[in-house]
């Protein structure tokens, strides 16, 4: 692993918990470092597939924020001023990923310091004591994960006078919409219920940090996302990603006759139940023709040896985010998913195929008792916003 050896004044540190989060902070170094007209050239998606890369802070009616256009121009990147700071998680899976993901950063010149923030009780203590004076010296801090408490707690120290956030999945456009109202920072699938004691413990360290995610006139906030944002909250800026790096470092794929389906973790997470997942997976499976079946991450081993044996798809248990594995192929024609991120990222980072991403909506039948009230109008958000999809009525298990 990297020595402990901080940055210089003035440099950045990315803190990241997720594959996908390590995979969107090398994009946003991407556009963020200067290139040449070549490497710009070989990036570029077709102009249909992406959206403008910034979008201008707006005020509250929608005009140019003009407190926020002085402080908004961004300094520019060089690989030695990046650290990537990655806080592992317990689980083989994503710790794997990591690794992986660490690995493709340090060859793109990064440095990356691995700290085991959930190595035992006294973890968080030696973490957080070791990043402090990084903390107090970097001019620029990236996140991937704004509702994440160990983020939440690092963001009360740093005086840094540039945040950036990058994509956390689907959770980023939840980040938007609680930052533009006001509201205290709730993951998604938690929302609508009371908050538990470790929320109220924590609730002053949220709302510090949240203070700190909101743009003034000492600090400005960049939000990088392929999400679909329609409105930015008051001095936010941002940044579009287009998966140029992805695209410039992988592919283009080859492109198998049969279709692969996506698993999704909206079972441990407690949304929908797990036994009408699966008969929703056998049915899109038959129609379709899928073989294959590529895990969530934070799918249970349980969940998908049954998966496995009562449906016959072979399951795939990813060592890279899919975006990597889909641009480096081989992958299949046609791509299914119930809503998740990939049905954002993946018309991006498979730009210029002819690879086609099919979304299956999600059943208010299927939602366990224990869902958050607002769990079907979020996931029918993330199917509805999706661009360059095609959209699939629910299916209706056991049925073919």
């Amino acid at each position: 692993m990297t020595p402990r050896t901080g940055p210089a004044v003035g440099s950045t540190l990315a803190f990241v918990e997720s594959p996908v989060q390590l995979l969107n902070v090398l994009e946003w170094a991407h556009t963020a470092t200067p290139r040449t007209a070549q490497e710009r050239t070989e990036s570029a998606a077709p102009p249909s597939s992406v959206r403008p890369r910034h979008q201008p802070a707006t005020g509250p009616a929608g005009e140019p924020d003009e407190r926020a256009a002085g402080a908004d121009t961004p300094t520019p990147l060089t690989p030695d001023a990046l650290t990537l700071v990655v806080l592992s998680p317990t689980d083989p899976m994503t710790r794997g990923q990591l690794r992986r993901m660490a690995e493709l950063a340090r060859n793109e010149g990064y440095k990356v310091r691995w700290e085991e923030a959930r190595g035992g009780p006294a973890a968080p203590f030696q973490t957080i004591g070791g990043l402090t004076p990084l903390l107090r010296t970097a001019r620029r801090i990236v996140i991937g994960d704004p509702f994440s408490r160990y983020v939440q707690l690092l963001l009360t120290i740093t005086r840094a006078r540039d945040l950036v956030v990058v994509d956390d999945g689907t959770a980023t456009m939840e980040f938007i919409s609680q930052l533009a109202s006001g509201e205290r920072l709730v993951r998604w699938h938690r929302r609508g219920g009371r908050p538990g004691a470790r929320d109220i413990v924590f609730a002053p360290v949220s709302a510090s940090a949240r203070r700190r995610l909101t743009p003034s006139r000492r600090r400005t906030v960049e939000v990088f996302s392929s999400m679909p944002i329609e409105a930015a909250p008051d001095g936010v800026r941002i940044t579009a990603n287009d998966f140029g790096w992805t695209r410039s470092r992988f592919g283009p794929p080859r492109i198998t006759k049969g279709a692969d389906l996506v698993g999704t973790s909206l079972v441990e997470t407690g949304v929908v139940d797990p036994d009408r997942y699966l008969e929703a997976v056998t049915s899109l499976a038959r129609t379709h023709g899928a073989t294959r079946y590529f895990a969530h991450r934070r799918e249970s081993s349980d969940k998908l040896h049954r998966l496995a044996v009562e449906t016959g798809l072979e399951v795939v248990r990813p060592d890279l985010p899919l975006e990597l594995i889909a641009r480096r192929g081989p992958i299949g024609r046609t791509i299914l998913s119930f809503p998740s991120t990939v049905v954002h990222t993946l018309p991006l980072a498979l730009a210029g195929t002819d690879v086609k991403v099919a979304v299956c909506d999600i059943d208010p039948a299927w939602l366990t008792e224990h869902a958050s009230p607002r769990a079907q109008g979020f996931l029918s958000g993330v199917t509805g916003t999706a661009r360059d999809v095609h959209r699939l009525l629910s299916v209706t298990p056991g049925t073919a």
